[in-house]
This record gives C-alpha cells, structure tokens and sequence, in this order.
C-alpha cells in the first residue's frame, strides 16, 4: 500500500468517525434518547442535563467532562473495576508515548538514510513503500546502524518496566481503599466453603457445618447457608415470574383499547402453544392468574423440599467481623486438602450457583479438559473454519437448499457470493467464539461472574494473538507452522523476524483504522439507539419493559481487554520495526481512554464488581506482550547477521525477573484481603440478618426478614447449637 492510498483509507476512516461523533452529539441531545446515551446516570437518579450549559452540549463537551471527571467520580459511577480499565489504557499510552518521545526521532532518520531495499542500480522498486523505506527493513545487514534499534528495545522495555510498576502500584493502593471503605459490604463478612465432607447419618450437611467452624471459631461464627440443588425451585420461581410480566404486559394493553367509544376495551387475548402461534386460544389475565395460583403451592412444596432433600457440599460461612472473615479465608481449616476448601466469597450477584458444589477433582479435571480444548481450537481453528467454508460453498447451498436455485443461478449474485460467503462464514465463526470460551470456562466450576470473565479473556487474548497477530506474520494457519516449530522452536521468532518487517505496512493500517470506526461506533450507539426505539415503539407497554429495553450492561471485559492487548502487542512489536505505528498506538489508546471514560460515566452499568480483580490479569499479559516484542527484535536483529544481537537476550531474563517480582510484592493483596485493609473500622453496625438475606437465591428468598431463621432450620434436623466436630 502506497502513501496515497493509506492516506485516501485513513481520511475516509476520519470522515466516518467525525460524522459519527456529529451524530452523537445531536441525537445525545433529544431526550428521548437520554436512556440510550445517560442509563448510568438516570439508574443513579441524576438528571443527565443539569448543570449543563451551551457549551457542555456541542461536539467537543464531553471531551472536557470526560477531562474533569476524577479517579473518584468514575469508581462512582462505574465501579473499581471500571477505574482499573481506564488505568490499562493509561498506563499503555505513558508507555507508547515516552517510547515515541525517544523512538520516532532516532530511529527514522537512521532508517530513512540507508539503502538496504535499493537495487543493483540505487533505485527503489515500485513495491517498495515509502512506509518500508522509514523501517527497519531499510537498513542493510551487519550495520552499525543496528545499535540504535539495540538501544531503542531497551528503551521501550525499560519505560514498560516503569510504567508498569508504578500502576501495579497504584492499583494495590486503588484496591485497599476499596476495601477498607466504610460501607457494608456483604461479601466482607463470608467465605465460601467447598468440598464439604459426607456428614454422619444422623445430621444434614447444614448441621455438619455449623458446628465445625462454630468449634474452630466460636467467637466470630454467626451463621452457615448450605448451598442446595435450586434447578427446580428456580424454574417454577422464572416461570411464576414470567407471568407476572405477562399480566403487567397485558393490563397496559387493556388499558390502551379502553376508548371514550369503548369504554370496555378489548381483554388481550393469546395461544398457548408454541410462541403463543398455535393451541388454544385464552384470555391473558385469566389464563396468567391462574397459573400463578397453581404454581405458588409447587414453589412453596419445592423450596421446602429444596432446603431439606437437596442440599449440596457446599456452603457460605459468615462471621460477625470483616477481619474475621478474612482471617478465615485465608486459613486451612483441615488436614487433608480435599476437604473444606475456603475462599473469600464473591458478590451475591456473581455467584454461579451451579458450580459451587463442584469436587475439588472434579473441578481439576475439567480445569484440564477446558485448557486442552481451548489449546486444539487456538491451533486447529483453521480446520472448523474451513468446514465451514466448504458448507457454505454455493454448490453445497444449491444441493442442500434446492428453493435457492433461482437466487444462486443468476451470474452477478453468484459473483458476490462466491467472493463474500467464506468470509461472512469466518465472521460469524469469531463472533461467536467469546460466547463459546465463557461456556468453556463455566465447565471448569469457576464460583462467580468476575472469575469466569477472566479466565474466558485469557483465552481469547491467546487465541487472537496466535492466530490473528502471529498467524498472520507467518503467513498462514498456525496448524500449519507447528511442524516447523516442533523441530525448531527458538525458529517460530526467526520467522517471525524475517515476516514481520514486510507486514509492517498491514499492521499499520489495522491499528490506524481499527480505532476511529470502531470507537465512533462505540461513542455514537447506533445499533442499541435504534434497537431500543424499535423495541418501545413496537414491543414494550410497561415501564419494566422500557427499562430493560435500555438496560445497557457492562463493559464486556471479556472481549474489550483481550481485544486491546492485541494492539498492545501488534504495536509494540512494530516499535522499533516501523516507529511510525507509534503516532497511531498512541492514538488508539488516547482516544480509547477518552471514550472508555466517557462510556464509564454515561452508559455502562457494571453487574459485578471484583476490587481490581482484572489488573493481575492485564499486568500479566502486557508482560507477555513485552516478551514476545523482546523475542521478535532478538529474532530480526539476528537475521540481520548483527553479530551483536546477543545483547538482547539479557531482557527476556530481566522481564521474567521483573513479573516475577511484581508477583511476590503485589499478587498477595489482590489474591486475599491482608488484615490490616480488613481491620478498618465500620461506619455503623452491620446488620447480620440483612448480610445474610443477601446470599439467598431469589428463588427461595422469605418476603419477610424475620422470616430467615425460618429459612435457616429448614435445612436443620438439630436445634443443638453447642460446638462439636
């Protein structure tokens, strides 16, 4: 691609996002669409307009609200862990920029005046971009030159290290002080139990862990809530649930064909078979209400049934002490360690109930077959991909579905589809691969919501790097240069210093293009704005409805992070290989950062909130980043038959030292509450009844606090409270 052409590519790109943020500012402005573009501040009950003037409102406002907002503003309104994603970004644009402070003006001129892609007769051939000539390609073999490539990789990993201390940091600080707030927070004051031994004929599993932690600690016990088999009692539960909503539905449906004409109005009327299209046809109301009534003495017979017959090895424990609870879920209570396995608790709201009873083999054992299938799909991805492919073949099509043989006959459509239905098919394939790593990692047995939306973005951070980042330089399928890995492995970074500075030009312009559609798209919320507006005008008749018509959900962790360290890693690694990639990096995580910020404030809600918990996570993967960048310049410095390349190797050490020690010094904090966080004093008393009524599913939640001790001797047969083992 020559300059003319990537300018033409880019200035179009620029044009569709100005036209985008236009676009944002216009329609943020019509209040009908206040729930599409300010969810977050009306869910706080905050008017999105007050205080505003003129000026807040016109293209460039939310830019200088975004500015003014403050670290404590955006934990405010977005949760910790959104304050950690916007530290990501940061950190990731300190590193780019001071690298491109020292990078763009050494190493250019250095690459720009040397003749290594000029032929026999001093000139360039025309495939030669003007891009190549500013890169490393430019400079010849064994040149001194070389050095300032050298330093440039210290440089950039040096600064990495700085960087990265200093928000690893920053981010222990951000998570003891969420901690140690004053607030009361349930999760503060119980620990999950797991592996629960079989209890003596006479008592329930309930009464078996009441009276060990009551023994083990009988000053701070205040309670234990045995995990049951809820399956059933929750379908009921939905279902009741499901006609309620039907019923609201259906009164405002009534209550609009009341007329001054009709005063009586029409009673909606629906089937009851398949979708409400077939079976016999019943009144709304009548048919709902009547269902609850059958259903609520089937809930009432299965909670008790649920609380009694169907309880599980697991279970939460709770204390009447933040520091106790702490201090208990960081202490092993037993000799063997496949019995009363503990942890901290997470937030009510993110437990996956289905995967607390899980064994400590089983969960190993799973834990292992999810890794295997995710490693056979990051290096086999190829083979369903082309599966489908040959599925989606016109010729198959034409066999398979027969009426499309008007549609695939005529000549220009087949044009278009033979060249866009492979891709179509690989489109769909990827998109649909977060959904299927978060059901990967859901079959490991992971506890909670946070959890399992961590692991699913490790995956998916490996898989895009191998087969987008990687796959790509070495020119084909990552299937298909394992052989060539399994007989040389240090060879996979010799080919990919050979390959890489030739894709210098494709990776430039994916992350030039990557982040003004794709973050106009983000700040400009068409799809959700017209799918909310389809959805009130033609579905919703109750304000429940409307509400989740908008309900605009979190920030989607598990693809933005992974998503992200992709161009962290295509960035980096074309640092020093072609330095102008820098001005883009830099943009794509400054204007990530801004929108990312604004995003926090106005719209999304997060449903979960782990303290931090994700930070390790990227921390880990920047570093791995960082060693793939240090391998490759090995790899290319090397190729250039520089005899002084061996330099370089000293950083892969220094990087596994430095992980190492951010490890040992921070990990600790995030991985467990240290007590002196948990030792904070409370602003009141907390309430134990209510901290407990918050772990109990909604399914078999009392209407009535008062009624929790009922629920707590429905999973007793002994009302003995003396501690025994």
């Amino acid at each position: 691609m020559d300059i003319s052409s990537f300018l033409t590519s880019l200035l179009t790109s620029f044009v569709i996002f100005v036209v985008l943020v236009l676009l944002f500012t216009w329609l943020s402005r019509r209040p009908g669409n206040a729930p599409v573009y300010y969810p977050s501040v009306l869910l706080r009950g905050l008017d999105p307009w007050e205080g505003r003037g003129r000026g807040t409102r016109s293209p460039v406002g939310w830019i200088r609200q975004a500015f003014a907002a403050s670290e404590p503003d955006v934990v405010a309104a977005g949760g910790l862990d959104a304050a950690v994603y916007l530290v990501f970004l940061s950190s990731v644009l300190a590193i780019l920029v001071f690298s491109a402070i020292v990078l763009l003006p050494v190493l250019l001129p250095v690459a720009g005046t040397d003749h290594a892609l000029e032929d026999s007769t001093g000139r360039v051939p025309p495939n030669v971009t003007d891009f190549e000539r500013l890169a490393l390609g430019n400079v010849k073999d064994e040149s001194a030159r070389l050095w300032a490539f050298i330093f440039a990789v210290y440089w950039v990993s040096f600064v990495t290290y700085f960087i990265l201390w200093r928000s690893y940091k920053h981010v222990s600080n951000l998570r003891a002080a969420a901690r140690s707030t004053s607030d009361v927070k349930p999760e503060e004051f119980a620990m999950l139990v797991r592996d629960v031994p079989v209890p003596p004929p006479d008592q329930t599993i309930k009464d078996s862990v009441d009276s060990y932690f009551r023994a083990l600690h009988p000053d701070t016990f205040y309670k234990a809530m045995v995990v049951t088999d809820i399956k059933k009692a929750d379908k009921i539960f939905q279902e009741i649930e499901g006609h309620k909503q039907k019923i609201a539905h259906a009164e405002a449906v009534y209550a609009e064909s009341k007329t001054t004409n009709r005063p009586e109005g029409t009673r909606p009327t629906h089937r009851t078979g398949f979708l409400g299209l077939i079976g016999k046809k019943v009144d709304t109301l009548e048919y709902c209400s009547e269902k609850i009534k059958e259903l609520l003495p089937k809930l009432e017979d299965e909670q008790k049934s649920t609380l009694s017959d169907k309880q599980q090895r697991a279970a939460f424990v709770f204390f009447n002490s933040r520091a106790a609870a702490a201090s208990a879920s960081q202490t092993l209570h037993a000799q063997m360690f496949d019995e009363w396995t503990v942890t901290e608790a997470p937030e009510p709201r993110e437990v996956i109930w289905t995967n607390l009873p899980k064994k400590i083999y089983d969960r190993q054992t799973r834990q292992t077959v999810v890794y295997l299938i995710v490693f056979v799909t990051v290096v086999f991805y190829m083979i369903p991909i082309t599966a489908i492919s040959a599925v989606t073949t016109l010729q198959k099509l034409r066999e398979k579905l027969p009426f499309l043989k008007v549609v695939v006959d005529q000549p220009l459509l087949t044009t278009v589809l033979q060249a866009y239905l492979p891709q179509i098919a690989l489109i769909v394939f990827l998109a649909l691969l977060p959904t299927l790593l978060m059901l990967l990692s859901k079959l490991e047995g992971i506890p909670s919501q946070s959890h399992l939306v961590r692991a699913a973005s490790g995956k998916y951070f490996y898989f895009i790097v191998f087969n987008v980042f990687i796959g790509y330089a070495i020119g084909s399928s990552l299937f298909s240069a394992l052989q060539d890995v399994i007989n040389n492995p240090p060879g996979i970074f010799t080919t990919l210093g050979a390959r890489l500075p030739g894709n210098a030009t494709f990776f430039l312009t994916f992350v030039a293009l990557k982040f003004f559609v794709g973050y106009g798209l983000e700040l400009s919320r068409l799809v959700p704005l017209i799918i909310f507006h389809l959805k009130r005008k033609y579905l919703c008749k109750t304000e429940d409805e409307v509400r989740a018509a908008w309900a605009p959900g979190d920030l989607g962790y598990n693809t933005r992070v992974p998503n992200d360290m992709l161009i962290v890693t295509v960035v980096l690694c074309y640092s020093v290989i072609a330095p102008l990639i820098l001005p883009f990096g830099v943009a794509y995580f400054a204007l990530g950062w801004l929108i990312a910020k604004n995003q926090v404030l106005r719209v999304y809600v997060p449903s979960y909130e782990s303290n931090g918990r994700m930070w390790p996570h990227m921390h880990t993967r920047i570093i791995a980043a960082l060693m793939v960048y240090q391998a490759t310049m090995i790899g290319i410095i090397t190729a250039k038959r520089f005899y002084y390349s061996t330099i370089l190797f000293p950083l892969l050490a220094i990087s596994l030292i430095f992980a190492y020690t951010c490890h040992t010094r921070f990990y600790p904090a995030f991985a467990k509450t240290p007590l002196e966080v948990a030792s904070q004093q409370l602003k009141e008393t907390p309430n134990m009844s209510t901290i407990y009524t918050a772990y109990i599913p909604p399914c078999l939640k009392p209407e009535k606090l008062e009624d929790v001790e009922v629920f707590e001797d429905a999973q007793s047969r002994t009302t003995s409270r003396a501690p025994s083992f």
